[in-house]
């Protein structure tokens, strides 16, 4: 069970994350000493840290570069504090990833499901896939990129899981009518590429551009090298 350890002074946003980690099956521990939290550290082993910037005592840099002596251990800072300068300083203690306060908690999920499958090639029962940023949770049909959530329809989920899923490989439109039956949902070719269309608007509107890509005469793809024709 991977372990996960919260250095955050708000109670309320601690309850919020401990209720989604178990939730994944994931063991949380919130820090209950604000003035050993490496003591803490290396008592709990943590497969990730959810750390604050403004903390009791000393800030979350501080914190970070004390972890950093000690472990790799990937580290998400979750900060009201959003300034351009507050991330790069983050980066440059130590930091893997930062959120800005106030957050989704689904964006926030799927950043912790993506870390962990990065360092620990971690499955879990989160099934989040990810490319270029954008993380699709395939259990509740969200996609978010850039702190922002992007409304699927039922088909567009289904079609954007099987593309994501299939990351660097060309997914033909055949195996993709027959994704969409599978769901007694009636999709011809015509309706597939009305689909595809509206999918695309909406993922270029959130900031996904040329995010699915075509190879003319096979399909679909996102990811790798394929040359459109």
């Amino acid at each position: 069970m991977y372990r996960i350890f919260m250095i955050e002074d708000d109670e309320g946003i601690m309850e919020a994350v401990k209720n989604r980690a178990e939730r994944w099956g994931l063991k949380f521990y919130g820090v209950k000493n604000f003035r050993k939290i490496l003591q803490e550290f290396l008592a709990i082993q943590p497969h990730l840290v959810i750390i604050d910037i403004g903390l009791p005592a000393f800030d979350g840099y501080y914190w970070c570069q004390e972890i950093r002596k000690v472990s790799s251990v990937p580290i998400l800072f979750l900060s009201s504090a959003s300034e351009k300068m507050d991330m790069v300083m983050a980066m440059n203690m130590g930091g893997d990833d930062f959120t800005a306060k106030p957050f989704d908690i689904d964006v926030l999920s799927a950043k912790i499901s993506a870390m962990l499958r990065r360092s620990y090639d971690y499955a879990g029962n989160m099934s989040v896939l990810e490319h270029k940023g954008a993380f699709l949770n395939v259990e509740n049909a969200v996609l978010t990129y850039q702190e922002n959530t992007i409304g699927l329809t039922k088909n567009e989920h289904r079609i954007l899981t099987l593309l994501m899923k299939n990351k660097g490989r060309i997914v033909s439109r055949e195996r993709l009518m027959d994704a969409l039956w599978e769901m007694d949902c009636y999709v011809d070719d015509n309706a597939l590429t009305v689909n595809i269309g509206r999918l695309r608007k909406k993922l270029e509107a959130g900031g996904l551009t040329d995010f699915i890509r075509t190879k003319f005469g096979e399909g679909y793809y996102i990811g790798g090298d394929h040359d459109e024709e």
